[in-house]
């Protein structure tokens, strides 16, 4: 291993198996198998995201995933989709390296996880949040602040990570806001374990989402214009804007609910399950995530909408989540160039900071200004 490497490798590269420090998060209907496997193929761990794949079609997704790379992997999934506990049995069934998380399991299945030497690797967005987390048993926590895309909270990355570092002891992955090399080298710095990135991976190659949605990313320039609101489930997502999500928000909020209402059905179609299993999974978020009855019906909606975008191509029918950073990327790299080319930029960075001969005005790899 070459002291430059060596300066990227961390506890999370032994955890997880991996060449480098940088995660591929489970997007919904984004991080299929093609572009997990090209994540592990390139050096990175990347997550499944089994939690809007088909359920009787995840079992074949995993071994998809098996036969384009060796590389190990992961599956994300959360506790109110119909198949958890099937999710859960096929994360031990294949060996999977790690399993990530956002409404996370209980004690009970995070240490028959554990048992089964599988890793939990929960994201949290608040400081308590990822202290229960490894209360409850959390191997590695993933830290997403404020300008991560989706769900997200308020507080920035750089004062969220600084904060769960100082809190927990179990390696921290920096998420939101990391899209290049200098952002590995500043988490590296600040003392996380690796980076996570979601929008980055979206944006590349061996992305599923149909080329005019991916277009729509690419033409973004304004990172205000990638902006956090509630009109899709009641809760803080942020996506870039787009006519769409400016009349969801001038519905008002009856018209929103009855939106929910047939996204609801659309999503009960899809994952298979009854009217009794929804109406149960709908009274365990009641109890379970303290959303509010109102934020529980609009939470259909999320996965639908963005379906319409990702899935089937039609970025003004649905929404568009992503982080900040689709402002800075301006093209569309395979994985393998992408993390290669993160990979280099780190290296420099972290050698000019030990005093290599490095010159510190190293070019940026993604600007869309100069381009």
């Amino acid at each position: 291993m070459s002291a430059a490497t060596s300066r990227l490798h961390t506890r999370l590269c032994d955890l997880l198996g991996c060449r480098y420090p940088i995660v591929q998060t489970a997007m919904g209907w984004v991080a299929d198998a093609r572009l997990v496997a090209a994540t592990g193929n390139a050096g990175g761990f990347g997550f499944l995201a089994g939690a809007t794949i088909e359920p009787d079609k995840l079992e074949a997704e995993i071994r998809k995933v098996k036969s384009l790379s060796d590389a190990p992997f992961g599956l994300n999934f959360h506790m109110f989709q119909p198949n958890a506990k099937e999710a859960v049995e096929l994360a031990i069934k294949y060996r999977l390296r790690a399993v990530s998380y956002g409404r996370g399991p209980d004690a009970a299945t995070v240490r028959r996880l554990k048992d089964a030497g599988v890793l939990c690797m929960p994201t949290v967005g608040a400081l308590k949040h990822a202290q229960k987390a490894v209360q409850m048993g959390a191997d590695i926590v993933t830290v997403q602040g404020g300008e991560g895309g989706g769900h997200t909270g308020a507080v920035p990355t750089t004062i969220l990570l600084p904060q769960v570092l100082d809190a927990v002891t179990v390696p921290v992955v920096a998420a939101g806001g990391f899209f290049d090399g200098r952002g590995l080298a500043a988490a590296l710095a600040c003392g996380a374990d690796g980076i996570a990135m979601g929008t980055r991976f979206l944006m590349s190659a061996e992305s599923p989402v149909p080329r005019a949605t991916l277009d729509r990313y690419v033409a973004v320039r304004d990172p205000a214009a990638i902006r956090v609101s509630q009109a899709i489930d009641g809760l803080p997502q942020r996506m870039i804007d787009n006519p769409f999500l400016v009349r969801l928000e001038q519905a008002g909020y009856l018209r929103r609910l009855l939106i929910a209402l047939g996204a609801a059905w659309q999503w009960r179609k899809h994952t298979g399950m009854t009217t009794a299993q929804m109406l149960g999974a709908a009274m365990q978020a009641l109890r379970q995530s303290g959303m509010t009855p109102a934020q529980t019906l609009m939470a259909a909606n999320a996965p639908v909408l963005i379906q319409r975008a990702m899935v089937d191509g039609a970025p003004d029918e649905g929404v568009l989540p992503s982080g900040q950073v689709a402002a800075a990327i301006g093209r569309l790299d395979t994985v393998q160039d992408l993390i290669e080319a993160i990979v280099a930029q780190a290296e420099q960075r972290l050698a000019h900071l030990a005093g290599g001969a490095v010159h510190p005005a190293a070019a940026p790899i993604y600007d869309k200004v100069n381009e």
